[in-house]
């Protein structure tokens, strides 16, 4: 219950994490996992639509080992503040074009321009493979101004705007055609509509992570047009293209530097023979029963061969509001962050040096499969040797990282250590002879980067620290590619953002933004830990308090089984006389507030170092309970031993049971209340009450008696008790000595504790 209030009236309306633009409040969509919020140790983020904003705008492009484009990024104006140089802004031309999905500007290109380019024809097969090469559905009146684009992902949606803004204007598709309207092509100023005959479309997936169209042109032309990553269709390509895809790739590099998305593009003139040959064998794998996407694959990669390389295209996506403060909150609370992305290796350093999880005072191990040696023998098209070089230079580059980083462990340099490692090396690293290697390394740096990474190999990294560190893992996402690594994690979080639910469906708790987490790992996650420890340990102390008293009196029985405490007193022990004030405990708990847990990040690594719940705290708790007990029994029934009471007669067993189950109640209540950082009237309510219930239950209870009652012992007990004034100095000083104990040992750091949250509470009222 206690978790349950804390997910659906704290996290879920918790007013730091609602996100007014979007109208989306924090969900928890599981009460389980609370605690381990505030122990997380390790993060693993994607990068699209979790630390950037999923809001794609075409930005540049190379056409022919051309570029085009004049605008600057985000990320190359912080890695110019960062080196100290000063970038010269660049003055938008009068008519150049801003609208959501495009950001271009280069009169070289814009409004019919490219005619003039160096190479019109290859500009011309750039835009339409722009405008053919997507599964994008066109909705509302076909006017370049009034159309909008229904796309899989905001990649293909900017570059369809692209197209449409380069005089290539997609607005009509059909089951077997698309309508096109080409301007500036025959001559400046002519605009016609062309209608090409889709023939086939072999889909974006993971694993083939390129897109290809097959399409006729009206002239009876057949063209198979193809965009991917860099790295798939490199080794698409035919011979001899060595200039432009050395050109190209330096514009890659360029654009990765710049945090910029890339994609080349390529196409394919086919003759209707081949064309045709190669339909029946798509055909048979279409229809296939066993296997079918992977056939569906190995057909493609028939057809997706010799082509011709075009330029590639690059799309900004900014980081969200409040990233690198998140980033860097976190990083010193403790928590080490893992960037998983798609991205090539220079996009995925610069967005890291973006978001602040990498600085020029790190240290810096890179294992990358692109060096001059590993192009050399995949340019030789050996895929047997490449692998045993890729192989090879991944235990080598490990072993040297690794030496390297347990140098500075040893000789105890206070330098931070930076991990950067791409999709191809991390494939051998995550063999069973190098994991070790490999998790030791990343244990030992602050700040990992894994690029050109897949979904799967996004959830083995994850399964890596989680089964081979054994400590709490959280990983975040926002799309389904993302899911099998939300999944292996302890705690999933998912981004509710443009790409779909798929992700926060999978996820235990779904936000809006990533700079929220600040508010539920340092917020919410650490005040959890500290509730449900104390919860926990409450639990076990009062009720290791309780049984034992009643194992000091089997002692005095001669083990007969004979009862200390009525049915009722042990049936309504945790159920009424103790049980609101831990609930109140659990709900409110807390030792700073919101803001000094966000202000002082530090204070995040008690739960990381599991601070709360020791063996050795449950030790303590265990210890007070034991001389607890003893305080209980002895005390009550020395007591006891010379009472009388008004009658004359001594005190018996229920009696004595009675008062010393009295002092019971009302020593754990109070004890609850030493232990509370944060006092509030709930607490003294709940206490209060508590207490007075004892009472009111064993005024009626004793007071009420029928011809079936089979307690006709406890009649009346209360009563005779309260008239002996043994009774009234057993619950005051009972209690005061049970007490006393717990009351000097936290004494010797009650004041110093005091002190730190006076100091941090001036501050937090300065501020």
């Amino acid at each position: 219950m206690i978790k349950f209030v804390q997910c659906t009236q704290f996290i879920n309306k918790d007013m730091n994490m609602y996100h007014r633009e979007s109208n989306t409040p924090a969900l928890a969509r599981t009460s389980n996992l609370n605690e381990e919020l505030g122990q997380v140790e390790y993060l693993f983020s994607d990068k699209t639509g979790t630390l950037t904003r999923n809001c794609m705008e075409f930005f540049k492009c190379s056409i022919g080992g051309e570029v085009y484009g004049t605008g600057v990024t985000e990320v190359e104006r912080a890695a110019a503040q960062r080196n100290g140089v000063k970038l010269e802004e660049v003055q938008r031309s009068t008519d150049s074009v801003h609208e959501k999905g495009f950001n271009f500007d280069d009169t070289r290109l814009m409004c019919g321009a490219w005619r003039n380019a160096r190479d019109p024809d290859i500009c011309k097969e750039f835009f339409r493979c722009l405008a053919i090469c997507h599964t994008v559905l066109p909705e509302g009146d076909e006017s370049p101004e009034k159309i909008t684009y229904q796309a899989a992902s905001p990649d293909e949606s900017a570059l369809v705007i692209a197209a449409k803004n380069f005089g290539f204007f997609f607005y009509r598709r059909t089951p077997t055609a698309i309508r096109v309207r080409e301007s500036h092509v025959e001559k400046m100023g002519k605009f016609q509509d062309v209608g090409y005959e889709i023939l086939n479309v072999l889909e974006f997936n993971s694993t083939r992570k390129c897109q290809s169209v097959i399409c006729r042109y009206p002239t009876g032309r057949l063209v198979l047009y193809c965009k991917g990553a860099d790295s798939v269709i490199y080794e698409k390509l035919a011979g001899g293209m060595d200039s432009i895809k050395r050109t190209t790739r330096e514009h890659l590099e360029r654009f990765g530097a710049a945090g910029l998305r890339t994609l080349c593009l390529a196409y394919r003139d086919l003759n209707n023979q081949m064309y045709e040959e190669w339909n029946e064998k798509f055909i048979q794998a279409k229809s296939a029963l066993r296997e079918r996407e992977k056939k569906l694959d190995e057909v493609a990669d028939l057809i997706e061969r010799e082509l011709i390389l075009i330029g590639c295209t690059a799309i900004e996506d900014k980081l969200q509001e409040g990233v690198p403060a998140c980033i860097e909150t976190l990083s010193r609370a403790g928590i080490k962050i893992w960037i998983l992305t798609g991205d090539k290796l220079e996009t995925a350093i610069n967005i890291a040096y973006a978001c602040s999880l990498i600085s020029n005072e790190m240290k810096q191990f890179i294992i990358s499969s692109e060096t001059k040696e590993i192009r050399e023998v995949e340019d030789r098209g050996d895929a047997l040797e490449t692998a045993q070089v890729i192989e090879d230079t991944v235990k080598r580059d490990l072993e040297r990282c690794l030496e390297e980083a347990e140098y500075y462990d040893n000789t105890r340099t206070q330098l931070d250590l930076a991990l950067v490692i791409d999709g191809k090396c991390l494939m051998y690293a995550l063999d069973p002879q190098l994991r070790g290697k490999l998790l030791r390394l990343s244990m030992m740096s602050k700040a990992v980067v894994c690029c050109r990474v897949s979904p799967l190999q996004k959830a083995q990294v994850t399964s890596l620290i989680k089964d081979g560190a054994k400590r709490i893992t959280l990983a975040i996402g926002d799309g389904a590619n993302d899911v099998s690594m939300i999944q292996a994690a302890h705690v999933g979080v998912g981004i509710s953002g443009l790409e779909g639910m798929q992700a926060v469906m999978a996820s235990d708790f779904a936000i809006a933004q990533f700079r929220f987490l600040t508010d539920l790992l340092l917020v919410h996650g650490r005040w959890s830990y500290i509730r449900i420890s104390k919860v926990v340990a409450y639990f076990f102390y009062k009720n290791l308090t309780f049984t034992l008293t009643q194992f000091w009196f089997t002692f005095r029985t001669g083990f007969s089984g004979q009862r200390f405490y009525d049915d009722w007193y042990q049936s309504l022990y945790n159920v009424i006389f103790t049980a609101l004030p831990v609930i109140v405990v659990g709900l409110f708990e807390k030792d700073v507030s919101a803001s000094l847990s966000k202000k002082y990040p530090q204070l995040y690594q008690e739960g990381i170092k599991n601070m709360f719940f020791k063996w050795r705290v449950l030790a303590v708790w265990a210890f007070f309970a034991f001389y607890q007990s003893l305080i209980f029994f002895y005390f009550c029934v020395a007591a006891s031993t010379k009472g009388q009471n008004l009658s004359g007669k001594m005190l018996g067993l229920w009696d004595v049971g009675t008062m010393a189950f009295t002092c019971v109640v009302i020593t754990v209540n109070l004890r609850l209340l030493m232990a509370c950082n944060f006092i509030t009237r709930w607490h003294n309510y709940s206490i209060a009450g508590s207490i007075l219930g004892w009472f009111l239950f064993i005024f009626l209870y004793s007071g009420i008696r029928t011809r079936h009652d089979r307690q006709e012992n406890i009649y009346y007990v209360i009563y005779v008790l309260m008239s002996t004034w043994y009774f009234w100095l057993s619950i005051v000083l009972v209690p005061l000595v049970a007490l006393l104990g717990d009351f000097l040992f936290q004494g010797r750091w009650c004041f110093s504790t005091l002190v730190k949250h006076n100091r941090l509470k001036s501050i937090e009222i300065g501020s």
